[in-house]
């Protein structure tokens, strides 16, 4: 109760005790939430920002590609189940479907069509990068989308590369797995707010992880991820590729069994003229590498030219081609491992072999030509074993006592064609002694690669993942810069050339001068006023820090990497200040000087503003 009197607000002394009570609790229960807050802000900042945070990330990107990685293989077991009745057609190829005994082989002819109008539809209107290899794709979202992959990707391209594969899609399961754990990595990373060098690690994490469980190879899922997604061997992103490929092996391991990729014969080295024969068969199989991947863009190239109806349609009326071709080498049906497997145990002539490798190029460059979505790491491994265990064969019927066993041959050809078409020969070098498990052949297999990787820089500037960005455009050794710099000239942007500092000038004196230059960069000049380099603030910093106060600045020139010339575009321009270092550097005209390019004179040139010429900053 209350009343009013006297302008005062009269409690009751029971009312008084209740509100004293609430007084003493109120402040406690309020509180409570503050704390939960914070503590759950910490936890974000921690997992955002801290080392441990991100070994965290790791295991769970690690632990959900692991996920991931058994649900596909067994999508891809369901869908190849139901299309033909077993559990791998190729293990069994031309067996007739126990449902339909009197179309005989014929059932194949409607296979990739049913498939291809399942998944046409779902790539084209929910994900149109799950299309095609995987692997190129997030290698371009890696060196130019701040490695930001779309979410819905990774469940896109379960499905849709499940259901190419499981309906005779002659291509691999590598590169699905890469973009799926890729996509997830991403979307964990961004849902955390990482930054981007973080958001990287965690989409290598998610490629290293997929390959560690689909294949039982951990240390292959780690050098893949390097090498080919990140081309970055920092000690912490090594560290934590590995954390997420252990991981993802161990889950995978322990849900689809500790097995080999291939169960083989022992092979060993038991006379040294084999050497040379291998270094034959590696140079070889490079050219093949490169035959693979040229004849994977001339047909996918034909298919383009030829389809002009809707992008969602074009599978299903493609895998009527696919049909044809599976009738007719039955062998090429999915993946292929069991008739790999076939090869190394020398199952096959070589005639046959020689068909194989021909058709696995084509069924493979078919199934992506009309839009499938599957690898290309698979039928690099199907064509080097055909090629291999051919040369084999032939080797050992001209030389039967130096030779060897023919099955050594399939099985480092497996190696050097991927390498040959991927340039990865760290890479290949992993994946086949964990995958094949045979540590007796590592050194020809190693000189094989080397050779492989070689003979495919003499050959093609680029490898079968970086030609089809290339062909978009896209060049992954040079950081993509904005549309517009492609259309301004550097001669149109540079400023005049600052005011140098002679080579024979003391090192104080040339930091003095240094002090007073705004973008810390100055030409170096001889005795002729002639043009010997460039001299950085930095440089002289560190020169006064060791005592060198004697030193001259002929001493401390730097050679550029890239020289700018004044007919280049903008756009090269940005790219030679970025390899250098420097926030500064000279244009030239054949071989002098003729102006300076800067990054301030790049930004406004790009905003549209007009550049005021400097002649000394």
């Amino acid at each position: 109760m209350r009343s009013w009197q006297s302008g005062r607000v009269e409690i009751e002394p029971r009312n008084y005790c209740i509100m004293q009570f609430m007084a003493t609790l109120l402040p406690t229960a309020l509180r409570r939430p503050l704390s939960l807050a914070s503590s759950r802000r910490r936890v974000w900042e921690a997992l955002r920002a801290s080392s441990g945070g991100l070994l965290v990330l790791a295991l769970v990107v690690g632990a959900g590609s692991a996920g991931f990685a058994v649900v596909f293989r067994w999508l891809i077991t369901t869908f190849t189940h139901l299309a033909t009745g077993r559990v791998d057609y190729a293990a069994t190829p031309g067996a007739v479907h126990p449902a339909l005994p009197g179309l005989g082989r014929w059932f194949l002819l409607a296979v990739p069509v049913a498939a291809g109008l399942l998944y046409g539809p779902l790539v084209h209107f929910f994900a149109r990068e799950a299309r095609g290899h995987g692997v190129p794709e997030v290698m371009y979202a890696v060196g130019h989308r701040g490695a930001r992959i779309a979410p819905q990707v990774a469940g896109v391209k379960a499905l849709a590369s499940a259901l190419c594969i499981g309906g005779g899609g002659s291509v691999g399961r590598e590169g699905p797995i890469v973009q799926i754990g890729s996509a997830l990595g991403s979307t964990i990373g961004r849902l955390v707010r990482v930054t981007e060098p973080r958001l990287r690690v965690l989409v290598a994490c998610g490629a290293a992880g997929g390959i560690a469980a689909t294949f039982n190879a951990p240390l292959a899922g780690v050098f893949f991820a390097m090498e080919l997604i990140l081309a970055d061997f920092t000690a912490q992103a090594f560290g934590m590729v590995v954390v997420a490929a252990v991981t993802s092996a161990a889950i995978g391991r322990a849900v689809l069994g500790d097995v080999p990729f291939l169960r083989l014969p022992p092979f060993t080295v038991d006379h040294v003229g084999q050497y040379g024969l291998y270094a034959v068969l590696g140079l070889i199989a490079g050219a093949v590498g490169v035959l693979f991947t040229r004849v994977l863009y001339l047909i996918e190239d034909a298919c383009d030219w030829a389809w002009r109806g809707p992008e969602w349609l074009r599978p299903a009326v493609g895998g009527i081609l696919l049909g044809l071709l599976l009738i007719a080498v039955p062998q090429m049906y999915g993946v292929g491992y069991p008739v790999l497997g076939n090869a190394i145990f020398g199952a096959y002539g070589v005639a046959f072999l020689l068909l194989l490798t021909v058709a696995k190029m084509v069924a493979t460059s078919l199934t992506i030509g009309i839009g499938g979505s599957g690898g290309v790491f698979a039928p690099s491994l199907f064509i080097g074993a055909m090629v291999g265990s051919g040369f084999g064969q032939i080797a050992h019927h001209v030389m039967p006592g130096v030779a060897g066993p023919a099955g050594a041959y399939g099985l480092i050809g497996m190696g050097a064609v991927f390498a040959g078409a991927a340039r990865a020969p760290i890479t290949a070098v992993i994946i086949l002694f964990e995958l094949t498990g045979e540590y007796s052949i590592i050194l020809p297999l190693m000189a094989a690669i080397v050779l492989a990787t070689g003979v495919s820089h003499v050959l093609s500037a680029d490898t079968i993942y970086t030609l089809k960005l290339r062909r978009r455009g896209v060049d992954l050794g040079r950081r993509e810069t904005i549309g517009r710099a492609a259309g301004i000239s550097v001669g149109d942007v540079m400023s005049g050339i600052p005011a140098g500092v002679r080579d024979d000038l003391a090192l104080r004196e040339v930091a003095a001068v240094l002090a007073r230059s705004s973008a810390g960069v100055l030409p170096v000049l001889g005795p002729d006023n002639e043009y010997v380099g460039i001299v950085t603030a930095r440089v002289v910093a560190e020169a006064l820090a060791a005592g060198r106060h004697d030193a001259d600045p002929a001493s401390l020139v730097l050679e550029l990497p890239v020289k700018v010339r004044s007919d280049d575009h903008l756009d090269q321009a940005i790219d030679a200040l970025d390899r250098s270092g420097c926030a500064a550097v000279p244009v030239f005209d054949a071989c002098s000087v003729v102006g300076w390019i800067t990054y301030r004179a790049a930004l406004r040139a790009l905003h549209g503003k007009t550049v005021r010429p400097e002649a000394a900053y």
